[in-house]
């Protein structure tokens, strides 16, 4: 099985066939977000910090961190709030750019093994992002789609990822290394997008062998309830064998569809973390007021084994 680890330079995360969902944070990033552009192009990252703890405390496993802004300099600005935000928290990040040169400064200033987000199947790409893997040792992001663009076509799209594989092993990049995102289709114009994709996982898992990724939102663009299908989709897809996705925690829809895949796929042990989510604190004098009330029924029902047991289980 493969495992792909990540890490900040002192808490390590696998991201992994057999193991718990992992969840990419993706709001550190201004695209769209017109204030915190603003903010940070002036160097103020109070948005930064408060982003990054709040996702955090939400159960994010990971940050992606993103400095594209127009007319700014993105080499400098990606590498500052990778500082904060590893001075803030021990989560391993993403460091996510289309410029080379900010992708060098960010992992120039990390602390611990990074994933890059992103290398693509276009040669230009290829020769210029995975060198910089290589030196830093660091993991990768593997988008689906090369100078043809994005194909429809989920066999196209395979191809691609198998090309990026290929190519990443001729520079010493091992394919535990490669996060592979299958570029999922918004349903809402191409009604077969999420068999599509369900299938592209699946090639991905058995055939090529790699973890998966992918921007979780997309699936639901256009459409209403965009939290309650993107709950469906992401429990859907993590049966299908995706190991982890980029999107914003702070949704409990989404969050709670993952746990509860994570539940039903046998990788929360136990229950372990659903019970911790989700179970409710006894409040003050139930246990005692259990007994009591046990007691009681106990005596009214002279005892019996039935009599006992009934007012046991309700107040459990």
């Amino acid at each position: 099985m493969t495992d792909t680890v990540v890490s900040s330079a002192t808490k390590e995360v696998v991201i992994g066939f057999d193991r718990p969902f992992c969840v990419i944070g993706e709001r550190i990033n201004p695209t769209g977000r017109k204030l915190l552009a603003a903010e940070m192009a002036q160097g103020d990252y109070s948005r930064v910090r408060s982003d990054a703890l709040a996702q955090v405390e939400a159960g994010a496993h990971m940050l992606d961190v993103n400095a594209g802004i127009p007319m700014a300099d993105e080499p400098r600005i990606l590498a500052e709030a990778i500082q904060l935000v590893q001075s803030l928290t021990d989560t391993p990040l993403s460091i996510d750019s289309s410029i080379v040169a900010a992708l060098e400064a960010g992992l120039a200033v990390y602390k611990g093994k990074a994933l890059v987000n992103s290398v693509t199947g276009e040669e230009e790409r290829l020769e210029v992002v995975l060198p910089l893997v290589k030196k830093y040792g660091a993991a990768v992001v593997a988008i689906s789609n090369d100078e043809t663009g994005i194909s429809e076509d989920p066999d196209v799209r395979f191809e691609v990822a198998k090309k990026i594989v290929q190519r990443a092993a001729d520079y010493g990049i091992p394919y535990k290394d490669i996060v592979v995102d299958p570029l999922v289709m918004p349903i809402g114009a191409l009604g077969n997008a999420g068999k599509a994709a369900f299938s592209l996982i699946r090639r991905l898992r058995e055939e090529l062998k790699v973890n998966t990724t992918c921007g979780a939102s997309n699936i639901s663009f256009g459409l209403p309830n965009r939290h309650g299908l993107n709950q469906s989709f992401l429990a859907m897809a993590i049966g299908a064998g995706m190991t982890s996705a980029i999107m914003n925690p702070l949704h409990p829809e989404e969050m709670t569809g993952i746990w509860g895949a994570d539940v039903l796929m046998g990788t929360d042990a136990h229950c372990a973390h659903w019970i911790k989510r989700f179970r409710e604190p006894a409040a003050e004098g139930d246990a005692a007021g259990g007994r009591g009330r046990r007691e009681r029924s106990g005596r009214r029902g002279g005892g019996g084994a039935s009599g006992g047991a009934a007012p046991e289980t309700a107040g459990a």
